[in-house]
């Protein structure tokens, strides 16, 4: 009890900046609850999600006493409206799925305490006449739910508020050829029998009825039609908002963490407390919901799992899920595209879409089996240009162009589609709008190959930018005799390729909202602030504008003679920037590619290390090789994990 008080009172001084931070810009916290049992060992139903009696009447006491004010939907439309302010310390209090525990345990609670809350019944599960109803992937018991008697009492009293939870969304449906089940309301069907997934006008068909469904049913019960749509599992997109908001539930909530503001209530986040949440861990949650932890991250190439035998692609699969499980990482960067040849170049796409042949639909079901059995964030890594059209496609022989006679070679042998094409920038979108459409994933990462050099580009799509928009002599050469010429240019390009990444980042972020950037950085770029002439690539910018910065930390690759002393210089360099090191993920290499041979594990082990003394908290490598169980994580693991000895971090 000693050890709980001391580390509630350190968060409470931490947590104070936030506080007054929060009231301030007039933000407020959600909680989210489920079930409540006296004796949460007893009749669970959604095991991870019941907490006990006493420990809501913990919270809720701490909420009380530390000067937290919960409040209604009334009162977040009145603030936002007429800029009446919330209260300190503003909580909205949520109750998802109906348990008939929210009528006989949480409501005396409200009353007791005068809180005002929201609860979130599914209405089909309500309705249901069955002894049982289906609870995702189990079976409950329908007693365990409530009836619409008793959420019209609760309404009576003016503390709750109904809100839909739809009517039949709380479930999954098939997402792949593989079977994986994935939640409703985003997911394209697929058709095994006819191997298609559900388009769009059908996809949009099924979510506005569901919702119809469930507002009428509520209208009917409670006497009022609900204004609020909580998604089933937290899980939503951008026209999901949409249907939503047109049958009159403008406001909706997910499960995305951190702090709301008033301006965006059309997609509220909430703090999910669960199973062992201790009071103290409830405190965390509310001041730093929002903290990155650290990253460690292993680098995977889909090529090693894809088989022309789907059996042994399973195996394959299987290799790399225990391996990562094993090594108790927290995100994997999961290519998401074709490159047998190892050029990287995208020869074909794991994932169906409309312009490059899909090598096998692979990519959401490995993402989903690394999400769910796993327990890691995944990236989806892609080219940015290097994607390698049918020759009949007249975008396919619009490619950046080097100024003739340069002498200069590319940074690497990518065939890059020019990004001055308007048709090239319409195909790559409408491929990482696919994606996001196809699959289930917490991030992009941007493939390398999103890079410029001093000589490029010299195509007449380029040229024509330059002279036309960007205000500079059409001639390469031109450009470069005049120092201030050449940094201008140098530095549209730098922000050009930027705008054109997080515009792919806003397309995927309809279908996938929640979604975080990383962005692959050359390591000269960052020991050299000067060579953005040479990559069209900046240190600072990308810190800027990206979630993360994933510098190749490749020593091996850069042919240092001292690869822990270019390390340390290295991180020394991104040190720099306050707050830099947090944003920034140091990828090492465990293949030296000059001489094709692995990195040895004590030399790949001693590296991470290094980096970990010298305050570097993100760090992983390339490629992780599962088949060959290559690097041995039994060496690595001590520095790498998040649980291990040395270097626990919780």
């Amino acid at each position: 009890m000693k050890s709980l008080t001391l580390h509630i009172t350190l968060l409470l001084v931490l947590g104070s900046l936030f506080a007054i931070e929060a009231q301030a810009e007039n933000n407020f916290m959600v909680l989210t609850y489920h079930d409540v049992q006296d004796d949460p060992s007893r009749n669970r139903v959604a095991d991870a999600m019941t907490i006990s009696t006493a420990e809501l009447v913990s919270q809720f006491s701490w909420l009380r006493e530390h000067g937290y004010h919960p409040v209604s939907i009334d009162d977040l439309l009145a603030a936002r409206d007429s800029g009446k302010p919330l209260p300190d310390k503003a909580l909205l209090l949520t109750f998802d799925d109906g348990y008939l525990s929210t009528y006989n345990r949480v409501f005396p609670l409200l009353k007791l305490f005068n809180y005002p809350a929201m609860v979130a019944p599914l209405a089909k599960w309500i309705e249901s006449s069955e002894e049982t109803i289906r609870y995702g992937d189990k079976i409950a018991r329908r007693s365990q739910f409530m009836s619409w008697d008793q959420l019209r009492e609760m309404t009576e009293s003016g503390l709750v508020e109904v809100a839909s939870h739809s009517y039949d969304l709380h479930h999954g449906v098939r997402g792949n050829p593989q079977g994986n089940l994935q939640p409703a309301v985003i997911t394209r069907q697929y058709d095994p029998d006819n191997a298609t997934y559900e388009d769009e006008t059908k996809w949009r068909k099924r979510i506005s009825d569901d919702l119809r469904t469930s507002s009428d049913l509520i209208a009917r019960h409670i006497g009022r039609s609900p204004r609020v749509m909580v998604w089933p599992y937290g899980s939503y997109n951008d026209d999901a908002i949409d249907i939503a908001g047109k049958l009159g539930m403008p406001i909706t909530l997910t499960l995305d963490s951190g702090p709301n503001n008033l301006q965006n209530l059309e997609a509220i986040r909430r703090i999910l407390i669960t199973d062992g949440d201790t009071l103290a861990d409830m405190v965390t949650s509310l001041y730093y919901s929002d903290e990155p932890g650290a990253i460690r991250v292993a680098h995977v190439d889909l090529d090693y799992i894809y088989d022309s035998d789907p059996a042994q692609q399973e195996k394959n699969l299987g290799l790399l899920l225990d391996r990562i499980k094993a090594l108790q990482i927290n995100t994997v960067y999961l290519q998401a595209y074709a490159d047998p040849d190892g050029d990287g170049n995208a020869d074909a796409l794991y994932f169906p879409n409309r312009h490059l042949p899909m090598r096998a639909d692979l990519f959401n079901r490995t993402a989903w089996q690394l999400f769910t059995r796993t327990n890691v964030t995944v990236y989806a890594w892609l080219p940015v240009f290097s994607f390698i059209l049918n020759k009949e496609n007249p975008a396919a022989h619009l490619l950046v162009e080097r100024e003739p006679d340069s002498g200069e070679k590319n940074v690497a042998d990518y065939i890059r589609l020019s990004p001055f094409s308007t048709q090239t920038q319409r195909i790559v979108s409408e491929i990482y709008e696919d994606l996001a459409i196809h699959a289930n994933f917490h991030g992009l990462l941007f493939h390398d190959d999103a890079y410029l050099s001093d000589y490029e580009d010299a195509s007449d799509l380029a040229t024509r930018v330059y002279q036309q928009q960007w205000q500079l002599p059409a001639s390469l050469q031109e450009i470069r005799k005049d120092p201030a010429l050449f940094s201008k240019w140098s530095q549209r390009k730098t922000q050009a390729l930027i705008d054109w990444t997080l515009m792919l980042a806003d397309r995927v972020r309809h279908y996938r909202p929640a979604i975080k950037t990383a962005r692959n950085l050359y390591a000269e770029v960052a020991l050299n602030p000067a060579s953005e002439t040479w990559f069209a690539q900046s240190l600072d910018l990308f810190i800027e504008n990206y979630d993360y910065t994933a510098i190749m930390a490749m020593p091996y690759m850069e042919k240092a003679n001292n690869p822990m002393r270019w390390l340390n210089k290295l991180v020394s360099r991104v040190a720099e920037k306050p707050g830099a090191l947090q944003r920034t993920v140091f990828e090492l290499q465990s293949i030296d590619w000059n001489t094709k041979k692995p990195i040895g594990n004590e030399i790949l082990r001693q590296q991470m290390e290094l980096l970990l003394t010298l305050g570097a908290r993100n760090f992983g490598y390339y490629p992780d090789d599962f088949l060959k169980s290559y690097p041995d994580i039994t060496v690595i693991k001590p520095a790498m994990s998040l649980n291990s000895y040395p270097y626990p971090i919780q």
